[in-house]
């Protein structure tokens, strides 16, 4: 259920040493209309982060902009909207980037604060091997001490900057860095019942335990801003993803960062308004969550529904050929599909319930051939037998 209640009553993580994720949209660095940097953001920003890791805390930077950056460097009013102007999208933040290290770069240098720049795309993560050695390249500059600073790899990124957006890039890096606490900060101070702008009734929400009870209860439809991608509702399937994956999120306003540091701390002294969405107490392990948001969905499976309960409770060690019913898209051996189950709504209309994601073992075309032969059969319909099941327990991840 949602709860509204007093933030420093929650549960938080109360190590002396936290490792904190932090995303800044692009509204927090750029003026919307001239795109010139807001440096007094920016600084209050690089400040925060360095009162962090004076107290002993990892942080890591997700930054936006690199597309409002590149505008004001080539003197452009405004983004590309056609979908042929992708190209010119790509190119816009090639240059944008460097400008935006580049002022990361002098701002935590007047510190002697060394940074580091990861880009990473969706694709980067869908190799195991690639998503590992993410995983280590961003501890080890922990350990060193440097600020790593993530943003998508908007020069290469086929579909459109569509990590889709850096809120659901930052709860992925929070969970490959195992962080105590997402913030993504925004224009507001908290999350409102409504858009507190044109409804003077919205409730701000302190504390959320069930994002979709939330869901429900909330009216999210602002897309942010011009020069932005995201808005609430990406922040809410971030923190959908983050706490998954055992991480406290926070949203928080982006003009007063210093905000954070009295969040985190373990005192009675009363909190700036926030909303925390609490961590799950029982989060996916590392490769499960790995398969279940770091891969791309390839495909869809429609399974009986007898399996779908066995699924559900995590019984049985796999799905078999024989309990398919429908076999949706094109896929290969090894990529990541959906397990969904057919069941009629309160109104009598059928629809899909989605059980979880796993790693085939058959192509589309493979399944469609034995998928009403006993798993023993396999053989037999194919002439060969990679493996005796569609999908193992160990290579699927539940989504409900």
């Amino acid at each position: 259920m949602v709860v509204y209640r007093n933030v420093q009553n929650t549960h938080r993580p109360t190590k002396s040493s936290l490792t904190l994720v932090i995303k800044v949209g692009t509204s927090s660095i750029c003026d919307e209309k001239t795109h010139y940097p807001l440096l007094g953001n920016l600084s209050r920003i690089v400040e925060t982060i360095l009162d962090l890791k004076r107290k002993g805390h990892r942080v890591v930077l997700v930054t936006s902009a690199a597309v409002g950056t590149g505008l004001r460097r080539l003197n452009l009013a405004e983004k590309p909207s056609n979908l042929a102007a992708i190209q010119v999208k790509h190119a816009i933040a090639a240059v944008g980037q460097g400008r935006l290290m580049s002022m990361y770069d002098d701002l935590f240098g007047q510190f002697n604060q060394p940074v580091a720049q990861i880009l990473l795309t969706r694709n980067d993560l869908a190799d195991r091997s690639q998503y590992l050695n993410a995983v280590n390249c961003l501890e080890q500059l922990l350990d060193m001490g440097v600020v790593p600073i993530v943003n998508e790899n908007d020069t290469i990124s086929v579909s459109e900057i569509k990590f889709g957006d850096n809120d659901t890039l930052s709860a992925i890096t929070a969970g490959m860095v195992k962080a105590d606490y997402l913030f993504l900060m925004t224009d507001v101070d908290c999350l409102y019942t409504d858009n507190p702008r044109s409804n003077p009734n919205a409730k701000p929400i302190l504390v959320c335990d069930d994002i979709d009870r939330l869901r429900e209860q909330v009216t999210v439809t602002s897309p942010g801003s011009s020069l932005g991608t995201g808005g609430m509702v990406t922040k809410l399937v971030a923190a959908d993803l983050a706490t998954a994956a055992g991480v406290t999120t926070v949203i928080a306003r982006g003009s007063t960062p210093e905000n954070i540091l009295p969040i985190i701390e373990d005192s009675n002294t009363k909190k700036p308004p926030h909303t925390r969405f609490l961590s799950k107490s029982k989060p996916l392990m590392d490769r499960k969550w790995w398969i279940l948001h770091g891969l791309h969905t390839a495909g869809t499976i429609v399974v009986e529904s007898n399996v779908a309960e066995s699924i559900a409770n995590n019984s049985g060690d796999a799905l078999f050929a024989h309990s398919i019913v429908k076999v949706e898209g094109n896929f290969v051996e090894h990529q990541a599909v959906r397990l969904v189950v057919q069941q009629t709504s309160e109104q009598g209309t059928p629809e899909f319930v989605t059980l979880a994601k796993g790693i085939v073992n058959y192509s589309s075309a493979e399944i469609g051939r034995i998928m009403h032969a006993n798993e023993s059969n396999i053989t037999d319909d194919l002439g060969y037998k990679d493996a005796d099941c569609i999908i193992h327990r160990d290579n699927m991840a539940m989504s409900v």
